[in-house]
């Protein structure tokens, strides 16, 4: 038997049968079922990051869920540094999603990573005293970090000051960007950094 096929995410989902389809992730989106999905910083380390569960770096991304470019600007009561806080809170996601689709919410997660996780992006050259905007490709595992940093953007800024809690608003971000829908945050994100990057060209 199997490591696969003895755990599964959250003793619930099954990992086993999802395919990861985009080529160029499929070397960083770690799927490695675990008992407990808490590295303690063990993997603080160069491309130490494929090493984590793609679930766990999706909570890990709760925790700061405020950070708007260096700052933390928003501060949300729901989403704070507490691991099984910010767990439960993906748990009760993975329920919304499994409830509406009928389909494994980690699979469904892995296609949101997918789709949302741009190709291109800018950097900033300096030339001749003067700075100018540089087309970039992204690479693979910051590739991912990004998608999962939008799609957790995308939640908490849905549910700052409204009525929705913040496990729906993730379910309903993890939906859209799974099925390529424009409304979701994630997927505005990349097609905006995609566009700059053609006209950085």
């Amino acid at each position: 038997m199997t490591e696969q096929m003895l755990f599964k995410i959250f003793d619930k989902y099954d990992v086993s049968g999802i395919t990861i389809q985009d080529q160029g992730l499929r070397n960083v989106i770690n799927l490695h079922p675990k008992l407990a999905l808490k590295s303690h910083g063990r993997n603080f380390q160069k491309f130490g990051q494929i090493k984590v569960n793609l679930v766990e770096r999706l909570i890990n991304k709760f925790a700061v869920a405020g950070h708007r470019g260096k700052k933390h600007r928003i501060i949300l009561g729901s989403a704070t540094g507490k691991y099984t806080r910010n767990a439960g809170i993906i748990l009760e996601a993975f329920e919304t999603i499994e409830k509406k689709t009928g389909e494994n919410p980690i699979a469904v997660l892995v296609r949101a990573v997918e789709n949302a996780a741009p190709r291109d992006e800018i950097t900033v050259i300096e030339y001749g005293g003067a700075r100018y905007p540089q087309a970039v490709d992204v690479s693979p595992l910051r590739r991912v970090s990004l998608a999962l940093k939008h799609i957790v953007h995308g939640a908490s800024e849905k549910a700052f000051g409204k009525k929705k809690n913040v496990s729906q608003t993730l379910a309903e971000e993890i939906m859209l960007a799974a099925d390529k829908n424009q409304e979701s945050f994630a997927m505005k994100k990349k097609n905006e950094s995609e566009k700059q990057a053609d006209s950085a060209r």
